[in-house]
């Protein structure tokens, strides 16, 4: 186990990473999967977490932080009147279906050929967003409910296998379809909902009873983790909500297009590298 001070410091970096977390679901309606997964997976390495059991323990983690951080969320843009609430009800079943089918063909198929079709998509759209141009638009206005319910069933899927809350695949789709970008950012922060719980407690099931997890762990949860990063996010995603709104649509356009470049970047160094 480190010394006393390398703790207090893996503990400050939890925390920092905690408040990223929370702005970021706030401003974009993301779940922070992104920042945490890596973060968490370096911090398990320092407290001696077996290999491999310690990326499964990440991603478990970051599931269900992203639960209360985008219960969070989704309640603060609910309440300014902007979350498209037909859309939620139709993508329900479609992405808790689509969760559960990533976390059966997670154990039979690796996730590299989805983070490599996210980078490409995530990297077109950032393009499209740092340009300011709407010729790029599949449609301005969203497809009939029988396309929108498998555009749920892709997005729960890849979700689930790339270990992120969905926010980010959600904006792509709505904004693709002529969403407004703080409609999409509201509607994004709700579908991190319904993945973050059936995902995280897929990896408590998944993870009940291995060798090696570090104490305080349900299954493949660190409680230990999610206690030190969760009261972060809860304090910082009411601030993420509030730039959301205030912030000009062209300025939180940018803002998500950096965001989309840092989160491709990461996945393609993840392919690259396996880092």
């Amino acid at each position: 186990m480190p010394d006393p001070a390398t703790l207090g410091l893996l503990g400050l970096l939890l925390a920092v990473a905690g408040a990223v977390t929370g702005i970021l679901a706030g401003l974009f309606g993301v779940g922070g999967g992104a920042i945490t997964v890596p973060l968490l997976y370096a911090v398990f390495g320092l407290l001696a977490v077996p290999e491999e059991v310690r990326m499964p323990l990440a991603v478990g983690t970051s599931l269900a932080i992203i639960i209360p951080t985008s219960l969070q969320s989704a309640r603060g843009h609910y309440l300014r009147g902007v979350m498209d609430t037909g859309v939620i009800r139709i993508w329900a079943l479609p992405v808790l279906a689509g969760v559960l089918a990533g976390a059966a063909i997670a154990r039979f198929a690796p996730a590299a050929v989805f983070q490599a079709v996210f980078v490409l998509v995530a990297g077109i759209n950032a393009v499209r967003l740092f340009s300011g141009s709407d010729r790029w638009r599949l449609s301005a206005s969203l497809p009939r409910d029988g396309v929108l319910r498998v555009y749920g069933v892709v997005i729960g899927l890849a979700s689930a296998l790339m270990g992120i809350g969905g926010g980010a695949i959600t904006n792509l789709v709505l904004m693709l379809h002529g969403h407004d970008i703080r409609r999409s950012v509201a509607t994004s922060s709700a579908v991190g909902v319904l993945i973050s719980i059936p995902g995280a407690l897929g990896y408590v099931w998944a993870g009940w009873g291995r060798a090696g997890l570090p104490p305080l762990s349900l299954g493949f949860v660190s409680a230990l983790a999610f206690a030190v990063i969760v009261p972060a996010t809860v304090l910082t995603t009411r601030i993420g909500v509030r730039l959301a709104h205030a912030l000009p649509r062209r300025a939180l356009e940018i803002g998500f297009a950096c965001f989309l470049t840092l989160v491709a970047t990461r996945f393609a160094v993840r392919l690259a590298f396996g880092l």
